[in-house]
């Protein structure tokens, strides 16, 4: 590349050269290797987020007041921001449901009527009966999983 260093030697700057970055001739990352493999640090905020946050900071409540201002006087978009902000769409709730236990694959089968038996009385929608039945369904694939390393353990030790 025309105007670019020559990375064959250190980088002025930091002394490493590319066999010990992590790239290749051409300045690139090899394939499958980041150039930061620590990551961006846990708890770590957007810079963005934390100027607007800064900006806003104290004057939240003024702005929330005029928006109110502005949807009471009719303004539909304000009406709109104000009631996303105080009511927000539901992602999920917690489901309160009483399962048969579960310490076999049969038992599994009574947990899914169950299951039925919740969609049938409205105690459960459809959705979150699809939810439950996939956690009865991992359960179950963990248990044959246990089984079947037991049964191989004692195949490999030799007892019946």
């Amino acid at each position: 590349m025309p105007g670019r260093a020559e990375l064959t030697g250190p980088s002025e700057k930091t002394g490493r050269t590319p066999e010990n970055t992590g790239r290749e001739r051409s300045g690139r990352f090899q394939k499958g290797q980041s150039g930061n493999p620590n990551g961006r640090p846990i708890g770590a905020r957007n810079r963005t987020t934390v100027a607007v946050e800064a900006l806003l900071d104290g004057e939240a409540e003024a702005i929330m007041r005029t928006a109110i201002a502005k949807a009471m006087d009719g303004d539909t978009t304000a009406l709109r921001l104000c009631l996303e902000r105080l009511a927000p769409p539901r992602r999920e709730r917690c489901i309160q449901f009483a399962f048969p236990p579960i310490e076999t694959a049969a038992d599994a089968a009574k947990a899914a009527a169950a299951l039925v038996t919740g969609v049938a009385s409205g105690e459960l929608t459809p959705s979150e009966a699809g939810e439950l039945g996939k956690l009865i369904d991992n359960f179950v694939r963990a248990l044959e999983a246990n089984d079947f390393d037991a049964r191989l353990r004692r195949l490999e030790e030799g007892t019946p």
